[in-house]
């Protein structure tokens, strides 16, 4: 299975774990290196329950996207920043993050773990079944695999299962305490997961506040070859320094709040919540 360690897909490992769905051969985590501390601890204690039951949850990683980012001697994955243009308008960087630092790894993963690594070949008819984290609530997410060494499978649509059947279940679990998994600085963040991790997470909330400072004007490796941007970068979708971002809640009146109070339900490599709700043109 694709473990984000996060609601929907903590529920599917211990389904397995006590037999309410098949077990897994493995369950394979793909960590960028700048989850939530508590996405990390939840993980620790999945791997523990899950190793009881014969199941082996493995981390696969392409480095970390945080420092990778900001090493200017390293080519970056570009992540899905918010632009201010120089003529004021708003725009969105590319989203290349996804793929770089969690679908490529769990694919390479996956061939390693069907006995063909790259660039060997997977015979016609040699699959894996991979088991996703999505509810019956982001059915649109759920996709065909876009290689035919995989096939997905969702076990919580099958079982006809909301996100909220899902926290039900962990608190019955004792694993009530879960959060969204997704990086501490993913731009597609609404005030709510902002706001979450500024009163939650003091470490992670300074983590992404640095972060958004050093890349105001662009990676690092970008300007050392001469490829400046031409605007300003943020974390935020205000196109403010996210220290001095507005997160207050939504009040009756601010509807422009409301959208972006907006919060995607956590983070899947084979769904990236990306914020469909907000509209936004692409950068120039």
């Amino acid at each position: 299975m694709s473990l984000g360690a996060g609601v929907q897909s903590t529920t599917v490992l211990l389904l397995a774990c006590e037999g309410a769905i098949p077990r897994f051969d493995h369950a394979l985590f793909a960590d960028t290196g700048w989850e939530p501390q508590a996405v990390y601890d939840n993980l620790a204690r999945l791997r523990t329950h899950a190793a009881d039951a014969g199941i082996p949850v493995s981390t696969v990683s392409q480095g970390s996207i945080r420092d990778d980012a900001l090493n200017p001697e390293h080519r970056f994955a570009s992540m899905p920043l918010h632009v201010r243009n120089p003529d004021g308008t708003k725009g969105l960087a590319r989203r290349q993050c996804t793929n770089e630092y969690k679908i490529r790894p769990l694919k390479k993963a996956a061939r390693a773990l069907l006995g063909y690594p790259y660039p060997q070949r997977v015979p016609t008819g040699i699959y894996a079944e991979q088991a996703i984290g999505i509810s019956t609530d982001e059915f649109a997410r759920a996709k065909d695999a876009d290689v035919r060494y995989l096939r997905n499978a969702f076990p919580l649509i099958d079982l006809g299962w909301t996100r909220d059947d899902c926290k039900r279940y962990l608190t019955e679990k004792g694993f009530g305490q879960t959060v969204k998994s997704a990086c501490i600085g993913c731009p597609f963040h609404g005030n709510a997961g902002w706001r979450w991790l500024r009163d939650n997470d003091r470490d992670g909330w300074d983590n992404a506040v640095d972060f958004d400072h050093a890349i105001r004007h662009g990676h690092p490796h970008a300007n050392n070859r001469a490829q400046p941007l031409h605007g300003q970068y943020y974390l935020h979708r205000s196109c403010v320094p996210l220290a001095e971002a507005d997160l207050d809640p939504p009040g009756p009146r601010r509807a422009l709040a409301v959208v972006n109070d907006y919060e995607p339900e956590g983070c899947s490599p084979w769904s990236c919540r990306s914020g469909e709700s907000i509209n936004t043109s692409l950068a120039a």
